[in-house]
């Protein structure tokens, strides 16, 4: 395998293979758009938008944060200053088994009666530990490290006591999703300009013992007000549009009940399936929610 990083005639390799000009465009571009990740953070982020994978479908992140080592060492690209030593990221974390996140007595009734909904930013390392063994013990897919940028919040309700009724992540957006690429209507110059001023919403829990009429949409609504405020402060970058997938296993009612658009179905191919091995899969359908009224304009032409 020809050494990472490397001169190739006309550019730089990846794992013995020639780095196109616009895959490097790309890179920079990310690395300039969250000034606020960790290298590594920024490996695995580059990873999935570019699809290097290992013939087991894991992430390329140790070759890629060594490859772009090498790029700022050449001055190719300008990496974020090292942080202090600490656990790596992207490392393979338990999820916790704790009484928080047992199954309890019912929550049933109509959300006035138990509001108002308070939504709390994950930021606290016990915060972290209630949030992954919420969505890792009781989201149909489980807990996993966001690749790239990252806000999760979870949410609370006061009466009758103060409790935790679900989990909302956010992170960074699909390379492409025909539905989506669709509705803003941009072309592949404009998408990789701004492909970060999307965000998606990649987890969304209620806990299974909450049947509290209109709570999704409540959390929903309340997220999402606060989500082009907060990510910008976090990460120096207007969102302008929101997505999310929904299983067929559910009806996506609350997405359309807090004003999302539904497009369509994606081609069940996966987030980086770019081989359309997986064609058909795993059909799932595309909301969005504009965070401004002009979000697929801008989107389009800035």
């Amino acid at each position: 395998m020809e050494e990472i990083g490397t001169a190739a005639p006309g550019g730089v390799s990846f794992c013995g293979r020639k780095v196109l000009p616009r895959s490097l465009a790309l890179i920079r571009e990310v690395i300039g758009s969250y000034p606020a990740l960790s290298r590594m953070e920024l490996a695995r982020t580059i990873c999935e938008l570019l699809g290097w994978r290992r013939a087991s479908g894991r992430l390329k992140a140790r070759e890629c944060w060594e490859f772009l080592e090498g790029l700022d060492g050449r001055g190719l690209v300008q990496l974020p200053a090292k942080r202090p030593a600490s656990k790596p990221v992207g490392t393979r974390t338990r999820v916790p088994v704790t009484a928080r996140g047992d199954p309890r007595e019912g929550l049933v009734g109509e959300v006035g009666e138990f509001g108002p909904v308070l939504l709390q930013a994950v930021w606290t390392a016990e915060q972290r530990l209630l949030f992954r063994e919420l969505v890792g013990r009781h989201h149909y897919l489980g807990h996993a490290v966001p690749f790239g940028a990252q806000l999760r919040y979870l949410a609370y309700v006061p009466r009758p006591e103060r409790l935790v009724v679900g989990c909302v992540q956010f992170s960074s957006p699909a390379w492409r999703m025909a539905a989506r690429d669709r509705f803003i209507g941009w072309d592949d110059t404009a998408r990789r300009r701004n492909l970060q001023r999307v965000v998606n919403n990649s987890r969304f829990l209620i806990l299974p013992w909450v049947r509290i009429r209109n709570l999704a949409s409540t959390i929903l609504s309340l997220a999402t007000r606060r989500l082009g405020t907060e990510w910008g402060e976090r990460y120096g970058i207007e969102p302008l549009l929101v997505e999310t997938l929904v299983d067929p296993r559910y009806t996506g009612h609350c997405y359309r009940a807090s004003n999302w658009v539904e497009l369509g179905e994606t081609a069940g191919r996966g987030r980086m399936d770019r081989e359309h091995a997986r064609e058909g899969a795993a059909v799932k359908q595309v909301f969005v929610y504009p965070l401004v009224r002009d979000a697929a304009r801008r989107l389009r032409e800035s």
